[in-house]
């Protein structure tokens, strides 16, 4: 049944399942931005390979859902996602994404000023990397949706990511912040990497600027030691979380770890919130496992693991058991700014990762 369908008719209707999940009344209008999104790819068979290698997911698939669980209010729903262009490279599909973004900003009054002051630097002409631009988009119970993009530090290569993205905080006043992150978060040569720089689409003063560092190889030291950026994260709550998640696991194999950091301009030498990712599919043998972790630190916080379940549902009607992937990560938010929970889903439009043998030993790394 699934193949018969296109990208944009299958994700759609995963995203009108888990609107209705989350208690969203409007179901429609999420389904169009998420088409609107998806450019070329929206209306392609899934009887045919993705039209380009999308790093979002594991099978290509240009899109992540996600429920954020906040300790202060109702459940988020949000939406990860790449734009493709008809004939797909990175420059190609920056293009069609700007195209997107512009008539979007004309229909729900986004702000594209500060996108504007930075965006020479990640876009370009030929933009390295594995992608050039993403999006997020946030579904509220009331309101309209909220907007973020994400930019590729590597857009000029690995070497210049440090001198682009120091640019890009300077230019948005935020100079102190590249040194908050130095200190804290890039302190192994090579194995800390800045990977992501978004920015919030709207002109309210909250609006954040976030920076995303992954660790390779890393243990929970390095996490505890990034969290320390922001005032009041207790390290042990970190550590905790780590084991939680990774079982008995000493260093996440094949996909790092990724701590975030949220700046504003109302006090640009102080991150207002610190996340740490995940890749729980990684140290799992398959999602039953995963939704069992998940639901364990769901109780530690009193979250409602029963509309997690729910969320699963609407994504997968497999057995949780019958493969590996569909919980991808799992983040925690601490700090002032909308501490919470957050479990992210993946669409598996064009397949699903086999599960592993429980029997059989995970890979494991050394603690950093």
């Amino acid at each position: 049944m699934r193949r018969t369908l296109s990208l944009g008719q299958y994700t759609g209707s995963q995203l009108r399942r888990l609107c209705a999940v989350v208690g969203l009344q409007e179901v429609e209008a999420p389904t169009k931005v998420l088409n609107a999104l998806l450019g070329a790819s929206a209306e392609r068979s899934l009887q045919k390979s993705p039209l380009w290698p999308s790093d979002i997911a594991d099978d290509a698939t240009p899109v992540e859902f996600s429920i954020a669980f906040d300790w202060h209010g109702p459940p988020v729903l949000r939406v990860l996602g790449e734009t493709i262009a008809n004939r797909p490279n990175a420059r190609a599909n920056a293009d069609a994404c700007l195209r997107v973004l512009a008539s979007l900003a004309e229909q729900y009054t986004l702000s594209l000023d500060r996108f504007r002051r930075v965006q020479d630097l990640f876009l370009p002409r030929d933009p390295q990397g594995k992608f050039a631009i993403w999006y997020s988009v946030i579904f509220r119970h009331h309101g309209a949706p909220e907007f973020k993009v994400y930019l590729n530090p590597d857009a000029r290569g690995r070497h210049e990511a440090p001198v682009i993205i120091a640019e890009a905080l300077r230019r948005l006043g935020l100079d102190e912040a590249y040194h908050v992150i130095t200190e804290h978060a890039l302190q192994r040569r090579r194995l800390d990497q800045l990977s992501f720089f978004a920015l919030d689409l709207h002109a309210q003063p909250q609006s954040r600027v976030k920076l995303y560092v992954t660790h390779h190889d890393a243990g929970p030291t390095v996490a505890q030691r990034a969290s320390g950026a922001v005032p009041g994260v207790d390290p042990t709550e970190v550590a905790e979380f780590y084991s939680l998640i990774g079982g008995d696991t000493r260093c996440f194999p094949n996909r790092p770890i990724i701590s975030s950091f949220a700046f504003t301009t109302a006090n640009p030498a102080v991150p207002n919130n610190y996340s740490l990712y995940l890749p729980i599919r990684t140290v799992v043998a398959d999602d039953e496992i995963a939704r069992q972790r998940a639901a364990q630190l769901m109780a530690r916080y009193s979250l409602d693991s029963l509309l997690f379940d729910r969320a699963l549902a609407a994504v997968s009607t497999r057995a949780p058991r019958d493969g590996v992937g569909l919980i991808a990560h799992v983040s925690l938010r601490l700090g002032a700014a909308r501490p919470g929970l957050t479990v992210y889903l993946s669409s598996e439009a064009y397949c699903t990762t086999p599960p592993r043998p429980r029997s059989s030993p995970l890979a494991l790394g050394n603690i950093r």
